[in-house]
């Protein structure tokens, strides 16, 4: 890895500083409350400055989903990291997942906004590729867990399925539920008292109806989640 010079680590340090006032503009007021008078007058810099390194607020806010997604892939990669069979592997990605949505609950009011396309059309083709190439490193890495689990006939997935096919269902479950648990205050009202728990009952549920060894009564799933949180997550 290039050594920055000092002059790079300053623009970085700029940047990042920039981001860290943003962030709490963005969730406390949304996309119209974010207004880079207020930045600049909070971090002490022109707003030419501001400008230099984020050409529109837009920008700032992709650059914000970024370092989420980046963050994101760390999780994912140590978890992967687990020693312990492939379903235990699976379980640690999808604890370092919901401790991803627990330590960043903004990363899905970031990417709502950019889902407009009057949002997205601003930010730089540089950051949308990031972004993109942050979701296929995240799919890879479930589904080298789901390869390794078939190659160990810990797993044996119908015909019609892929690894990848899993992995999509595995996504779309956690990611739309953990969007509707951000968004939602309505869950205890419907009887969900616990979001996440019901997100682990029913990871349970797909991967024991593909038979995916152990199925979830053959182990402690406390006791796993205790050691995945010792062992590979306990630092974040």
């Amino acid at each position: 890895m290039a050594t920055l010079t000092p002059k790079q680590r300053e623009i970085l340090e700029r940047e990042a500083k920039i981001l860290d006032v943003a962030r709490p503009m963005v969730v406390r007021e949304g996309y119209h409350g974010l207004n880079m008078d207020k930045i600049a007058e909070k971090v002490s810099y022109s707003k030419g400055t501001i400008y230099n390194h984020f050409s529109c607020k837009e920008e700032i806010i992709i650059a914000l989903a970024v370092q989420n997604s980046a963050k994101r892939v760390q999780l994912f990669q140590k978890a992967a990291q687990f020693k312990g069979c492939s379903r235990h592997r699976m379980i640690a990605i999808s604890a370092a997942a919901e401790l991803f949505v627990r330590n960043y609950p903004d990363f899905f009011q970031f990417e709502r906004i950019l889902q407009l396309d009057s949002v997205r059309e601003k930010t730089s083709e540089k950051r949308q590729s990031i972004i993109h190439n942050c979701e296929m490193q995240c799919m890879s890495i479930v589904a080298g867990v789901v390869r390794d689990a078939v190659a160990s006939e810990d797993l044996e997935l119908p015909k019609q399925f892929t690894p990848e096919k899993l992995v999509f269902g595995l996504w779309s479950l956690t990611s739309g539920a953990y969007s509707i648990a951000a968004a939602s205050d309505a869950l205890q009202q419907m009887g969900i008292d616990d979001p996440f728990e019901t997100v682990r009952d029913h990871i349970a549920a797909l991967l024991d109806g593909f038979n995916w060894q152990p199925i979830s009564d053959q182990y402690d799933i406390d006791k796993l989640l205790k050691r995945i949180q010792k062992e590979v997550l306990n630092d974040e």
